[in-house]
């Protein structure tokens, strides 16, 4: 450890790896809201926050419950998951009148196709502007869990056995993994129903 007359500690937040306080002045420095997107170990938050002297002010913010509640069979982390707490956030935002914001994925690496971006995608679907690349964002297969579904089918065909093992949270809940494209736009539907 360092020593000496002009050694200064860091900050909690940083030595505990919680807070890149450089990319966070970033952003507050750019005075819109930021989208704030956490993927957690058991759950998913997606919110839109202001700062303030003594902490961010929530206006927003949508969680992996939210979408049990709505009857979200699937599982809450997962890019489809994502992308409908992105979506519903968004919904949310511009029934408050938020146009705009900035996109804060904290110490999330930002890898092409990801979760978190297909949160941001969702928030873009609800007509929030996100500057974003296009490239980042998944695909449209990938968003309704496509992908999911036509591996389950090949797994069911293959090895039964393992596609039960393998898919067991799905098939406990009650949802048939090659069924969550069309879970995914029925979920959808409810969501646009709720903000309204």
């Amino acid at each position: 450890m360092a020593r000496g007359s002009h050694y200064r500690v860091a900050l909690k937040r940083r030595r505990e790896g919680k807070t890149n306080y450089y990319k966070r002045r970033k952003l507050i420095l750019s005075k819109k809201p930021r989208l704030v997107v956490r993927v957690l170990s058991k759950t998913a938050i997606v919110q839109v926050a202001i700062p303030a002297p003594k902490g961010d002010i929530i206006l927003v913010s949508a969680h992996s419950n939210e979408l049990k509640k709505l009857g979200w069979k699937g599982y809450g982390r997962n890019t489809t998951a994502l992308y409908l707490l992105g979506y519903l956030a968004g919904l949310k935002a511009a029934k408050k009148g938020i146009k705009e914001a900035v996109l804060d994925i904290g110490l999330h690496r930002p890898v092409k196709g990801s979760r978190v971006f297909a949160a941001v995608k969702g928030a873009i679907d609800a007509g929030l502007e996100v500057p974003v690349g296009e490239e980042m964002l998944p695909s449209e297969e990938r968003i309704k869990g496509e992908h999911i579904a036509s591996y389950a089918k090949q797994m069911s065909e293959q090895d039964p056995e393992a596609y039960k093992a393998f898919f067991s949270q799905y098939l406990q809940n009650g949802l048939k993994p090659e069924d969550l494209p069309s879970h995914f736009e029925e979920i959808k539907k409810k969501i646009e129903e709720s903000v309204k």
